[in-house]
């Protein structure tokens, strides 16, 4: 859930703000146990005009890499998340 976040807050970062993302599709490696608080960072790969592909690592708290992620998703545009 950590991974996801982080990737989908990198691929809102380059949206407007009157739009949502969903997550088509993505893929997880868990790679060791974590110990600890989790520290995740997301970056954009590849944006797109609707779908965006994004990738994320997660490390433990004492910097161990435990998962990486990879994901694609897709911009709704005129649907934001604030309620109205």
């Amino acid at each position: 859930m950590i991974a996801d976040t982080a990737c989908g807050y990198a691929a809102f970062s380059l949206m407007p703000a009157d739009c949502s993302l969903v997550t088509v599709e993505y893929k997880i490696n868990i790679l060791a146990p974590a110990r600890g608080a989790l520290v995740a960072r997301g970056e954009v790969v590849r944006p797109g005009r609707t779908l965006t592909v994004t990738r994320g690592e997660v490390y433990s708290e004492d910097g161990k890499h435990v998962a990486s992620m990879q994901q694609t998703l897709m911009m709704l545009a005129g649907t934001p998340d604030t309620p109205e």
